[in-house]
């Protein structure tokens, strides 16, 4: 053999033994950006019928989910496949593990909607404050500093009324975005969808919560909002243990890592059931024919309703098809104060129903707590085949 030949077998030989195969690495590197026509190929293709959930989902009612993500970051790879579940808390993850792509699978088509808008919006707005400035239809505060913190970011604009015209500069904005600049091909009746949540996004300002339940706009524009729930601004300024917020509107870096993956089309939303026959499984078979591996799965609390509609192991079924590796990890909100059919018990001692203006700094108190709990894919699986998971309890139970 030709010593330059030799050379180049040998250096090929230690690039597969060292970083894994080429294949997965160039796949890996495909999978980070689409094209319009194949990002809205995947969104059609991969989606269920749509169903139902008792909430809109507006933001998320979990208040503890930056608590799990230093573990996350040092366990998981960059560059793998996220899947989540429901609105943008699936950002802050998203920004934190830098997945080459995301999947939303939701149950709601509504879900698939609100994050089109937000898709449009996080393109639409080179910085956090356009971004709020859009979505919330605010004035941008003219002497707000990129690098402020996002307890003063949220700050600028809780108390800021609506500006005229906002919404409807926005909502034409959005679907000229999505219709014309994409050239997405919406079905009859999602237009109003939109309009419906962007509509109750500039109504409630940051203020806004997990349902329209959990807010009332009093006489005079006043907010009150349910403690039962925390609000927009609530969620963006959380952190995790160490008073580290990870929040994708936590600073500019971090929103230019969830813009650039819009810009992308790297985070793609679907519909479908979790233990539905075709959204998981496509994306698993996508995932795998583009030599990748999903590396977490947002469930929030959907594993406590598969119980309870007992289809849970066609769920695990499908997740045990999806190409993972022994890091692949669970990411799980568990609610204490739920029985397990998901009914919340309040109890003689919880705070007053109704309370005032958000309160500075991340939540202490008054929501209805979670906590936020982790497993790998490969525990959840020996679990089921050991005839150990029988139940949503079992499933906290073999979580950390």
């Amino acid at each position: 053999m030709p010593l330059r030949t030799a050379v180049c077998t040998l250096v090929v030989a230690l690039t597969l033994v060292a970083g894994g195969s080429t294949r997965a690495r160039t796949s890996a590197d495909a999978t980070s950006k689409l094209s319009d026509g194949e990002f809205w190929r995947l969104v059609t293709g991969f989606s269920e019928e749509g169903g139902t959930f008792p909430s809109d989902n507006f933001v998320s009612n979990e208040t503890e989910y930056q608590m799990v993500i230093p573990t996350l970051a040092s366990r998981i790879r960059r560059g793998g496949v996220y899947v989540g579940v429901g609105p943008d808390q699936n950002f802050t993850y998203i920004t934190a593990l830098q997945p080459s792509i995301a999947f939303i699978v939701d149950i709601r088509r509504q879900n698939l909607l609100h994050h089109l808008l937000y898709k449009a919006i996080v393109e639409l707005s080179p910085t956090r404050a356009d971004f709020m400035a859009r979505l919330f239809g605010r004035p941008k505060p003219k002497d707000l500093k990129a690098d402020v913190s996002a307890n003063a970011l949220m700050a600028a604009f809780l108390d800021r009324e609506e500006s005229p015209g906002a919404f409807d500069e926005t909502y034409q904005a959005v679907m000229d975005r999505l219709t014309k600049h994409h050239h997405f091909t919406l079905v009859p009746g999602d237009e109003r969808v939109i309009e419906r949540i962007l509509r109750i996004f500039h109504y409630y300002g940051p203020d806004i919560a997990y349902s329209q339940s959990a807010t009332l706009r009093m006489f005079g524009g006043s907010v009150m909002r349910l403690s039962l729930f925390p609000a927009f601004a609530d969620l963006m300024t959380q952190t995790d243990a160490e008073g580290t917020n990870h929040g994708y509107l936590s600073d500019e870096a971090h929103y230019r890592l969830l813009r650039e993956m819009h810009q992308r089309n790297a985070i793609v939303p679907v519909v479908g059931d979790f233990a539905g026959p075709k959204a998981l499984r496509s994306v698993g078979d996508w995932v795998r024919e583009h030599g990748s591996t999903i590396t977490a799965l947002y469930t929030s609390n959907v594993e406590q309703y598969l119980f309870q509609n007992g289809v849970w192991r066609d769920y695990y079924e499908n997740v045990r098809a999806m190409p993972t590796d022994e890091t692949s990890t669970f990411i799980r909100a568990y609610f204490p104060t739920t029985t397990p059919g998901g009914v919340v018990m309040i109890r003689p001692t919880d705070p007053p129903l109704f309370f005032g203006p958000p309160r500075e700094g991340r939540p202490t108190g008054g929501f209805i707590p979670s906590q936020t709990l982790l497993s790998t894919v490969r525990e959840l699986l020996e679990g089921v085949d050991a005839g150990a998971i029988d139940g949503y309890l079992d499933v906290v139970g073999i979580s950390r």
